[in-house]
């Protein structure tokens, strides 16, 4: 992957460009942020500049046969661990053409479509100690081509406690020309130990500027549209992708919102209990970007609030709803309301019973919302 095919991040690609051409590279490197922000991508465009043939100071060429099987995702010297079920017999060799299926298609990953991908039945995927063994084998090996070997550990906040702790004596002394690449969106979640001998880079949000122009190029959108998608996502890539491919269904996220928030502020208990029965029957997905809606809604109605109705970026319909909820979200409440529906999304990730969250959320958005 070149450069040029990472959204935004001109500062961090600079970074990585530097380091690699004055011969001064970390031996170990942690980009860590979320997966729609482009940390996986960021890891590919390491790799393959660090084995370009023919590489200038602004990218690699992407024809030498280097950058040819990078891109193919064959090269020998490139490894890559990733998550896997929690059967004996998965491991990142035996999901190999899944792996690179996806990098294909999109390499901006996130652990719940690699989940669905693998079909791993609502168990969350994890590195196991046994691919931390393979790790030290296929690095203690020679480079096939008597150059550098780029080892990418994707989702590395996966690994158990057995894992990491293999993991820990080669990223402390590597073999000589071998670069360990770990990519995270939890860094909290990384043995700590790891995390003091790697050089950490932290992958902000994509600028509303590069990603809003992105999707103009990419999915001939107006620029409007393409506005609209880059604000609601904040920074997301994999967030803008499903405003645009969840068109159909934004009317019914916002006739979700306007209930639940009406429900809220009547107190009525039975109606919110209803209302969230029918939200526990919803596919998991649409839970996800349901509560991902409803952060948009509350950041327009500060928006609103705080600098003027002309900022916000909603459709007309939800403009004259907010007209009249928009005071209701204040700075009294709006970092309750971020934390709660924050913790929400986390969790329906990690499959919580989904009556009990939407039931819980409904009764923490009446506490809130009478206390702007």
């Amino acid at each position: 992957m070149k450069f040029t095919d990472v959204i935004g991040h001109e500062t961090i690609k600079a970074q990585i460009r530097k380091e690699i051409l004055s011969g001064n590279i970390a031996h170990a490197k942690m980009f860590h942020g979320k997966s729609g922000y482009g940390t996986l991508p960021l890891a590919l465009c390491f790799a393959q500049f660090i084995l370009c043939e023919q590489k200038t100071d602004q990218d690699s060429c992407g024809v030498c046969p280097s950058c040819k099987r990078v891109q193919d995702f064959n090269h020998p010297d490139v490894h890559y661990v990733y998550p896997t079920g929690r059967q004996s017999q998965d491991s990142s060799i035996s999901l190999i053409k899944e792996w690179c299926g996806q990098l294909n298609t999109n390499p901006y990953l996130d652990l719940s479509t690699w989940s669905d991908i693998i079909d791993s039945k609502n168990i969350r995927p994890i590195i196991r100690a046994a691919e931390s063994d393979e790790i030290i084998h296929k690095l203690s090996l020679k480079s096939y081509e008597g150059g550098p070997k780029v080892l990418i550990i994707w989702m590395a906040e996966t690994m158990n406690s057995f894992s990491s702790n293999k993991l820990l004596k080669i990223i402390e002394e590597p073999p000589r020309d071998t670069y360990i690449i770990l990519v995270c969106e939890d860094i909290e979640n990384v043995l700590v130990t790891i995390q003091s001998r790697t050089q950490k880079i932290n992958v902000p949000r994509i600028s509303q500027d590069d990603l809003s122009s992105f999707l103009m190029h990419d999915f001939q959108l107006s620029r409007a549209e393409a506005e609209n998608a880059a604000t609601f996502s904040e920074g997301d890539y994999l967030v803008a992708i499903d405003y645009l491919n969840t068109n159909e269904y934004r009317s019914i996220y916002r006739d979700q919102f306007i209930q639940m928030m009406r429900l809220s502020y009547k107190k009525d208990v039975i109606g919110m209990m209803d209302w969230a029965d029918k939200m526990a029957t919803e596919p998991k997905e649409r839970q996800k970007f349901y509560i991902v809606y409803s952060l948009h809604m509350f950041r327009q109605s500060i928006m609103a609030n705080y600098i003027g109705p002309e900022m916000m970026r909603v459709s007309d319909e939800e403009e004259k709803f907010l007209k009249n909820f928009a005071p209701f979200i204040s700075g009294n409440n709006i970092r309750e309301f971020q934390e709660t529906f924050d913790d929400a999304h986390y969790h329906i990730d990690r499959n919580a019973n989904a009556k009990i969250l939407f039931t819980q959320l409904c009764f923490q958005t009446m506490r809130y919302i009478h206390v702007a």
